[in-house]
C-alpha cells in the first residue's frame, strides 16, 4: 500500500488545508497524476501520485487542515482491491459494503470515542459543520469502518435527527451562527474564509499590533512620465514586446530612494536592525484568492523593460495561481497600487517584517499653481509611505517620499539610479 502524504512545502510553511480532491476512492491513477490541491498560507500546491494504482482510501476531506508528513490517503498497487474495508460513499459503494456498514454501525463506534467515551473522532471540517448546524456528533452515523466522522456524514445527517440533538443541548443551538442568522429573518450567505484570506487577515492585524506604523503623504506631478510614455510607448513595445507601464518608473524611483535612506530597506530582528544591501521589491497583486506580493529580485540591476516583463509574468502567475513559494519570499520593500481600482488616497499597511510600503493612487487632473499668477491642470497622483517608526524617524520617512517624488518628476534621473 502506497501512502499519500503531505510534502514539504518550503520554509515557514508547516501545514495546509485540503482545497480540492481531484480523485475519489476507487479511481485508477498513474504516476504524476494530480490527486489534490492543497491550500497554504501563500500559494496553492498540487500533490501528484508517486505510484500507479487505485485510490484505496481518502483519509482527510476537503477543508481539513493537514501537516507536513501526514498521511491523507492510500493508493493500492493492485487494481480492483475492493475487498479491503474503506469508507463508502453512498450509492457509489458496492451493495455488500453498504449492507455491512448499515447492519453493524455500533462496533466501530467505541473506537471513534475519546478516552472518556464522550466525543467521537471527527475531521475538523465535520466538527465545524456540526457546530454550525447544532448537531451532536454522537448522533451522527459515520460510514468509516474505524468510526471516524467526516464532513459528508454530518452533511447527510437528516434534519429530523439533528433537531432532537439540538433540543437536548440548547447551549449548542444558541451558539450556532446559522441559528442566530436565521433569527433576524433576513437572507444570509455563509462563505468559508480561504486559508490565504485568513493569513492576510492575521498578518494585517499583526502588523498593526507589532509595528509603530505611521503614514506620510505627498503628491507627484505625472506630466513628465506621461510625456515619456506617449513618445516612447510604441517603440518600446516593438523593441521589448512589453508595454511601458508606470510600475517600472516607480520601482526605479523606490530603489533610488532606498539607496539614500537604507533604514527603509531593513527589518527588526529582536534587538538588532538588519540593513539589506540588495533590493528585492515586492509588487502587490490582487488575485482571486486574495492579495499576494510576488517579488522582483535585484530590481536595481534591471532595466525598465526587464522590470516590466518581470511584473507582467509575476502578475499572470498570481492570477492563475501558479506562483512558487520562492517568488513570494524575501522582499525588502513593497509597492501597492490602489489607483488601478480608482483609489484616490489610502494608508497602506506594512508587509511585515518589512518596515516600508509605498502606496500609489489614481492619476487625476487637478489645478496646480505654477507661480504666483498662473495655474494649470496637471495629472497628479497622491503617494503614501507607511513606515515602522521604531527604526525610521519621521524626518527620514518624509525625505524618502520627497526623493521618490523628485525622481518621478524627472524621469531622466531614473537612468542614473542604476
Amino acid at each position: 500500500m502506497n501512502e499519500i502524504t503531505v510534502p514539504a512545502m518550503g520554509e515557514s510553511i508547516t501545514e495546509g488545508t485540503i482545497f480540492k480532491w481531484h480523485v475519489k476512492e476507487g479511481d485508477s491513477v498513474n504516476i504524476g497524476d494530480v490527486l489534490l490541491e492543497l491550500e497554504t498560507d501563500k500559494v496553492n500546491l498540487e500533490i501528484s501520485a508517486e505510484a500507479s494504482g487505485v485510490v484505496q482510501k481518502i483519509l482527510c476531506q476537503e477543508g481539513d487542515n493537514v501537516t507536513i508528513g501526514e498521511v491523507i490517503g492510500q493508493i493500492s498497487p493492485e487494481e480492483g482491491v475492493g475487498s479491503e474495508p474503506a469508507p463508502t460513499k453512498g450509492e457509489e459503494a458496492p451493495a455488500p459494503v453498504q449492507a455491512e456498514t448499515k447492519a453493524a454501525p455500533e462496533p466501530p463506534k467505541p473506537a471513534a470515542e475519546s478516552a472518556d467515551g464522550s466525543t467521537p473522532t471527527a475531521s475538523p471540517s465535520a466538527r465545524k459543520l456540526a457546530r454550525e448546524r447544532g448537531i451532536d456528533l454522537d448522533q451522527v452515523q459515520g460510514r468509516d469502518p474505524i468510526g471516524r466522522i467526516y464532513h459528508d456524514d454530518v452533511k447527510n445527517h437528516s434534519a429530523e435527527s439533528a433537531k432532537p440533538a439540538a433540543a437536548g443541548k440548547p447551549e449548542q443551538r444558541s451558539a450556532a451562527p446559522a441559528a442566530s442568522a436565521d433569527s433576524i429573518g433576513k437572507p444570509v450567505e455563509r462563505q468559508r474564509m480561504s486559508r490565504r484570506r485568513q493569513t492576510i487577515a492575521n498578518r494585517l492585524v499583526e502588523a498593526q499590533h507589532t509595528a509603530a506604523m505611521l503614514t506620510t503623504f505627498n503628491e507627484v506631478d505625472m506630466t513628465a512620465i506621461l510625456d515619456v510614455r506617449k513618445r516612447r510607448k510604441d517603440a518600446f513595445k516593438e523593441k521589448h514586446d512589453v508595454s511601458l507601464g508606470f510600475m517600472s518608473f516607480f520601482t526605479k524611483a523606490v530603489v533610488g530612494a532606498l539607496k539614500r535612506f537604507p533604514l527603509l530597506n531593513a527589518e527588526i530582528d529582536g534587538e538588532d536592525i538588519i540593513v539589506k544591501k540588495f533590493y528585492d521589491i515586492g509588487i502587490a497583486v490582487s488575485a482571486k484568492e486574495g492579495l499576494v506580493v510576488p517579488v522582483v529580485r535585484d530590481a536595481d540591476r534591471l532595466g525598465f523593460a526587464e522590470i516590466e516583463k518581470e511584473i507582467v509574468d509575476l502578475a499572470n502567475k498570481a492570477r492563475s495561481n501558479t506562483l512558487s513559494l520562492s517568488e513570494l519570499q524575501g522582499g525588502t520593500f513593497t509597492i501597492t497600487n490602489g489607483g488601478v481600482f480608482g483609489s484616490l488616497l489610502s494608508t497602506p499597511i506594512l508587509n511585515t517584517p518589512q518596515v516600508g510600503i509605498l502606496g500609489m493612487h489614481k492619476i487625476q487632473l487637478r489645478p496646480v499653481a505654477i507661480d504666483a499668477e498662473r495655474s494649470e491642470n496637471r495629472p497628479m497622483m497622491y503617494i503614501a509611505l507607511s513606515y515602522d517608526h521604531r527604526i525610521v524617524d519621521g524626518a527620514e520617512a518624509v525625505r524618502f517620499l520627497v526623493t521618490v517624488k523628485e525622481l518621478l518628476e524627472d524621469p531622466e534621473s531614473l537612468l542614473l539610479e542604476g
